[in-house]
């Protein structure tokens, strides 16, 4: 039987014996106190303090407020017998052992004062920081090694515990973990939750272990039950390996694996799999995969490598599983290996690619593959003060395409398949002389003249779109000259006559030229049609700046601009027509920002369409407070047509809300998302998450409502985290413990 007063017997007995070591009685010693250290390898004497003690050769009984002092060690009962030789102590009766990092109150106790191990009945302990256990039996293998058997164990440190783990046996390894057999979670006295196994970190920077599960329920999956187990396989890499299951869907799992060498070489590798059920009154789609992979790789003579993968088996699963709203709305695959060096005035990259964008309204993709692209570049380089040289030269291999997807009551074929693809392979030269002017404080000056050699190994047959082997040699210059300025400015001073406000008035001007190429209508590009620059641009810019710890800051900047085509015909208007005329100005852009601070901002863009009087794009983001604040808040809005067409396809209008809020006397946190399509009037995406911190227990719901997805699902969830064990995380929102602190959005 395990005692229920264990804890006030210790805390007693510890305050007494601390306060007052002569306050049980009548002293007598056999030695002197301990001055040598624990570890010294010397005869260390020890003492006995109690009412009543008899020494029979080596063996000492003592009886009544029992005291013994070696080295490091202190322990107090009611009767005591110990061998003086081999040190080996039998105590009984409010025992209490105290050493470094540890204190236990047992009923009886067989111990070894030199090595340290012995064998506890009935027993209560604490080890430091804020462990406490008990058990009927605990049996100390080593220095830091405990095996219990039937008891319980928690890191609460109130009274009455607000959680605890009971247990059939269990290990504990001081400031490292306990690991557990047949336990029950019991939240004050409620059992909750049964693992057949179990390991609590007592480490708080990442332990082995399982995190807390997750439970929750979808209108559409049915029941879910979440588990992720937590690897730290060493300092430098950890892994994640995670186990979905949905009652009516099917079972789901996942790796995350991330790692991190010297000189900067680290990764990162997420895999999941999801097999559906087998259910024959079910039309359930085939078993999908996700495989996302980042590296860094610094390589010998200063080379360096990045690979990045994210490929999914299916969009419709991204779409329908994938509870990270910003991805799941998003068809994109990619995968690439970009090679890089760089060295004194020179830099060379190489990169092969495939990227597909899919359409979800058209039901097909577009893909690119560039194998490879290759590209050898200078800096500028002095030539006679102050005349620079630089230049560019590449090698590209491309394809590019439809792929479409198996529609019933249509033959279409992807383009890779019956080989009409757009592919072409070039080699291309540009040096270039730059010649900026900064005499002058308030105007500057940059120039540039461009010679353009293009070899093109694939060309258009005359007059059609046919790819033939024909090669074509492209020749062309280019000239640009670009005006900033003349700069106005006007400083403001504060009381003590000090530079406080400067505001900037900064008009621009360019012109940029390309001469006209031959044979422009057979070089093969992937846009619709062939383009060339032969215009200028304008436009007009007002900063103010305010001294802030003696250095400027820009807190409001406001822009607009505007381009005039002098050869239209050849520009990227050529395919939007007003009036049977090809438009000869661009919209006129405009921004504003506007950062009075770190933690409050105002960013906004705009195009304006004069042709048709109407704005192309509009954007809006603003920011109130940080996500570390008690409250914040970010807005996103988003609008963008094309004014050309009277069609709405790709036309998009949407408003995004991310906020959050602590309210810190009752120990609560709350974030919220809402995403709203205003041209479809209706709901996208929706998110609320609160989290309770009572003590040491942190209850956490949150409520997910995906609108967008083919039949609109609520999605429920509930957990709890225990001390050092976290939360099981949404694996398929593509979410990390660390990425789910309140710096980033968890939706």
């Amino acid at each position: 039987m395990i005692h229920k007063c264990k804890q006030w017997t210790l805390c007693v007995l510890v305050l007494v014996a601390g306060l007052c070591p002569m306050a049980f009685g009548q002293t007598q010693t056999t030695g002197l106190p301990q001055t040598a250290d624990q570890d010294s390898t010397e005869e260390v004497p020890f003492r006995v303090i109690a009412n009543y003690k008899e020494q029979l050769e080596n063996r000492i009984i003592a009886r009544g407020n029992v005291e013994i002092h070696y080295k490091t060690i202190k322990l107090f009962a009611d009767r005591v017998e110990l061998d003086t030789e081999t040190k080996d102590v039998f105590a009984e009766g409010h025992v209490v052992i105290q050493t470094p990092g540890d204190v236990i109150s047992v009923e009886r106790i067989q111990f070894n004062l030199d090595s340290r191990l012995g064998t506890f009945q009935n027993v209560f302990g604490r080890s430091l920081p804020n462990i406490f256990y008990e058990a009927e039996t605990v049996e100390k293998t080593s220095e830091d090694m405990y095996r219990l058997t039937k008891g319980n164990f928690t890191s609460c440190t109130q009274p009455t515990p607000r959680w605890r783990f009971s247990f059939s046996r269990a290990n504990l390894k001081k400031a490292d973990y306990v690991e557990m057999w047949n336990s029950v979670v019991r939240v004050k006295k409620i059992p909750i939750l049964y693992f057949p196994y179990l390991k609590y970190p007592l480490d708080q920077e990442g332990a082995t272990g399982f995190l807390m599960p997750k439970l929750g329920y979808n209108g559409q999956k049915g029941f879910n039950y979440s588990q992720s187990f937590y690897w730290a396989i060493r300092r430098n890499m950890d892994s994640t390996i995670n186990m979905d299951y949905y009652s009516t869907q099917g079972l789901g799992g996942g790796l995350e694996y991330r790692y991190m060498f010297t000189q900067g070489t680290g990764g990162q590798l997420n895999l999941y799999y999801f097999k559906f059920k087998n259910d024959p009154e079910l039309e359930l789609p085939e078993n999908a995969y996700l495989i996302r992979f980042s590296h860094n790789q610094p390589l010998p003579y200063a080379f360096n490598l990045v690979a990045d993968v994210d490929y999914q088996s299916s969009y419709e699963f991204l779409r329908e599983f994938d509870n990270n709203f910003r991805r799941a709305v998003v068809s994109n695959r990619r995968s690439q290996v970009f090679l890089q060096r760089a060295w004194s005035y020179f830099n060379l990259s190489m990169r092969a690619s495939r990227f597909e964008t899919y359409y979800t309204d058209r039901e097909n993709s577009i893909i690119r593959y560039s194998l490879p692209e290759v590209g050898f570049s200078s800096s500028q380089i002095k030539l006679i003060s102050p005349l620079y040289f630089s230049f560019y030269s590449s090698f590209s291999a491309w394809k590019y395409g439809w792929a479409y997807a198996n529609r019933q009551g249509t033959d279409y074929k992807e383009n890779y398949e019956d080989g009409t693809q757009r592919n072409s392979q070039s080699i291309s030269f540009s040096p270039v002389l730059t010649l900026p002017f900064t005499s002058i404080p308030w105007l500057v000056i940059n120039s540039s003249l461009a010679s353009n050699m293009s070899f093109d190994l694939q060309s258009y047959a005359p007059n059609t779109k046919n790819i033939v082997a024909e090669p074509i040699l492209r020749k062309n210059f280019t000239f640009n000259i670009e005006f900033i300025g003349p700069t106005f400015n006007k400083i403001f001073l504060d009381d003590e006559d000090e530079p406080k406000v400067k505001h900037i008035i900064e008009p621009t001007f360019s012109y940029r030229y390309e001469s006209p190429v031959e044979q422009s209508d057979r070089v093969i590009t992937s846009a619709r049609y062939f383009t060339r620059a032969h215009y200028v641009s304008y436009g007009l810019t007002t900063r103010v700046l305010v001294k802030v710890d003696k250095m400027p800051r820009e807190i409001f900047t406001f822009g607009l601009s505007q381009i005039y085509f002098l050869s239209p015909e050849d520009s990227p208007m050529q395919g939007f027509e007003v009036d049977g005329k090809i438009p000869e100005f661009s919209d006129i852009n405009g921004y504003l920002r506007y950062y009075p601070g770190t933690k409050h901002s105002i960013d906004f863009s705009m195009a304006f369409n004069h042709y048709h009087t109407r704005f192309s794009h509009l954007r809006l983001g603003a920011n109130w407070g940080a996500p570390s604040d008690n409250l914040f808040l970010r807005v996103s809005w988003y609008r963008s047509l094309n004014p050309y067409f009277d069609n709405t396809w790709g036309e998009r209008h949407q408003v995004s809300f991310y906020t959050g809020f602590k309210i810190p006397k009752i120990n609560l946190d709350a974030l919220g998302t809402l995403d709203y399509n205003i041209k479809e009037r209706k709901l996208l995406y929706a998110a609320f998450s609160v989290v309770y911190h009572y003590q040491c227990i942190d209850f956490k719901a949150d409520v997910k409502i995906f609108y967008f997805r083919e039949k609109p699902e609520a999605q429920f969830g509930i957990s709890i985290g225990l001390g050092n064990i976290g939360i099981t995380t949404d694996f398929l929102g593509g979410l990390t413990d660390s990425e789910h602190a309140r710096t980033n959005n968890p939706y």
